[in-house]
């Protein structure tokens, strides 16, 4: 399959270099969090906290600029095009990332890493692109073909930063980040079509947004399922957020921490690329639903190791392993099912979604890390509770009824929203 895009100048790509190409713009998120974890102790010890928690907030400040900017970008794609917005985001992604690195106060560095986030939110604009294509189903399989590979980040990602601390200073993390948003940009600007048709270009007028966040906002299902994503994600920040310290102060292991963190991101992987290899037979309610179940299990059972003082370094690999992995049936299908009726505004849909994803999720997991004190208590029950709420609101989205058959929606039979979006490309 290959895509081209409309207007005089045809562009061709291959799907599998869209597939690579996606999941690259949307590793640049995952690049700029988990390669710092192993670095939050050595910049907090250079820039003078007091409080080792106080480090958290440069994964914090991130993910709350990420989502504050994807309202802006996903009006952006939808108004001029997505391959505008994903220049000019990636432009100053690039540019923040550097200026993080040249900061010699942590507030300065906070503010940075906010602007580092906003920019990186355009990255968004790659699942509107996934949207602009397919639909359903085959939009699921996508987007968990994009995940595997955009797993490969979390996995490598905190060996990476080890290493660079280790040659060099950790001011050339942010470096790398900056090096790795140019080479995106130049295959952005060389290969990838504009996949938005000028017939379904917004005009930036209060009525036209208005009307497309009461479509976002209104339908009952996407609004449950974005909220579902939303503490889930919670629950996974809180995490990445909390890790470094759990291998240094429960475990007194620190140096483990990027091999066990790659581990357990590693059952993610494989999940996701189980779910791309299924979805399509089984559906995406069945399996995320099923997944949420088992999550509820393994973090429950967490819960209980942790407070009845159990916990050991290997129970904390299986439980977290089993955990990540119902993220990888949950997450993809829950941002699909989330995306479906909103096709005909999949730019604002995006970005409505995607603000509430990741500034709600940054607070939650904020929360829940604040409340380490030298235990994995707060990560399990934090996980646990997350896991509670994402069920009611999957509850509320599927009208009380778990497993549902699949309709004409979930199959990709119709395309609604009210618009069809055209399918770009061939065989």
């Amino acid at each position: 399959m290959r895509f081209e895009a409309p207007g005089p100048r045809s562009t061709f790509i291959g799907f599998r270099e869209f597939l690579a190409l996606t999941a690259a713009l949307m590793a640049t998120q995952a690049l700029a969090v988990d390669t710092m974890l192993p670095a939050l102790p050595t910049i907090g010890e250079a820039l003078g906290l007091s409080n080792a928690n106080r480090g958290q907030w440069i994964v914090t400040a991130y993910i709350v600029g990420v989502g504050m900017g994807q309202l802006f970008w996903g009006l952006i794609s939808d108004r001029f095009g997505r391959r505008p917005a994903l220049l000019s985001g990636l432009a100053a992604y690039a540019a923040a990332a550097v200026l993080s690195g040249l900061t010699s106060s942590f507030a300065t560095l906070l503010f940075w890493r906010l602007v580092h986030g906003a920019s990186a939110a355009s990255m968004v604009v790659a699942r509107s692109v996934v949207r602009d294509l397919y639909s359903g189903r085959q939009m699921a399989r996508v987007m968990s073909l994009t995940f595997i590979v955009f797993l490969v980040v979390p996995v490598m990602a905190p060996s990476l930063g080890q290493l660079i601390l280790w040659l060099a200073p950790w001011r050339c993390i942010f470096v790398i980040f900056g090096v790795f948003a140019a080479g995106v940009w130049l295959w952005v600007l060389l290969r990838l079509p504009e996949t938005l048709h000028p017939e379904y270009r917004l005009a930036l007028t209060r009525r036209h947004i208005v009307h497309a966040a009461k479509l976002v906002l209104g339908e009952r299902a996407s609004l449950c399922y974005t909220l579902a994503m939303t503490v889930m994600f919670g629950a996974l920040l809180a995490y990445i957020g909390m890790v470094q310290q759990i291998f240094a102060d429960v475990f007194h292991r620190a140096a483990l921490m990027p091999v066990i963190f790659a581990l357990c991101a590693a059952s993610m992987a494989v999940t996701s690329f189980l779910n791309s290899r299924i979805v399509e037979r089984v559906g995406m309610r069945i399996i995320s639903q099923a997944g949420l179940l088992v999550y509820l299990g393994a973090t429950g059972l967490h819960v209980l190791v942790a407070l009845f003082g159990y916990e050991r370094l290997w129970t904390f690999v299986i439980l977290q392993s089993a955990t990540l992995a119902c993220f990888g049936l949950a997450m993809s299908n829950f941002g699909a099912m989330a995306m479906e009726p909103v096709g005909s505004v999949a730019g604002i849909g995006a970005a409505l979604q995607g603000f509430a994803t990741t500034f709600g999720g940054a607070l939650l997991g904020a929360v829940i890390g604040r409340g380490f004190h030298g235990s994995t208590l707060p990560l399990a029950l934090g996980a646990f509770l997350c896991g509670l709420a994402s069920l009611a609101f999957v509850l509320l989205a599927e009208r009380g009824r778990l497993f549902r058959p699949h309709h004409a929606r979930d199959a990709g039979l119709a395309d609604s929203g009210g618009a069809s979006l055209k399918r770009l490309g061939a065989h």
